[in-house]
């Protein structure tokens, strides 16, 4: 058994996602070392932009003397303009329309340094290499 055996329902798909995305992908061999490579460095970028996000935020809140959070609802609608509206509507029709409500309006509440920095952490944590085993009799 590999050691990264516990997290082949990560690494699998999206090699297969990535050796069919571009007809040059096929040429290099996407293994587990290049699909930790990409989650590292999705996780570094949200760090960052979570990290830039706050220092705007932070600006803000000395500017208006009181504290000021960007919601991610905002950002999202910035980022995705006329897309945005038609999350509620998709989410609603093809998921649960109970899995909108409490689930994702709480979700665009929340600040989105929080959610950056949060989502960045965890692909890290994803995309780190597995610990050593330790306590294996090599000789017998």
């Amino acid at each position: 058994m590999r050691e990264w055996a516990h997290r082949d329902f990560l690494f699998r798909p999206v090699a297969a996602l990535l050796q069919r995305a571009s007809p040059i992908m096929p040429l290099f061999r996407i293994g587990e070392g290049f699909v930790r490579f990409l989650l590292r460095l999705l996780g570094y970028l949200l760090i960052a932009a979570g990290f830039v996000a706050l220092v705007i935020d932070g600006a803000r809140s000395i500017a208006n003397s009181i504290p000021v959070f960007t919601p991610l609802g905002d950002v999202l609608a910035a980022l995705l303009r006329e897309r945005y509206l038609q999350i509620q509507p998709l989410i609603v029709r093809n998921l649960h329309p109970l899995l909108w409500d409490p689930v994702v309006i709480t979700l665009l509440r929340a600040p989105a340094e929080l959610v950056a920095m949060l989502l960045g952490f965890l692909l890290l944590r994803l995309g780190r290499r597995p610990d050593a085993p330790i306590g294996i009799v090599t000789r017998r």
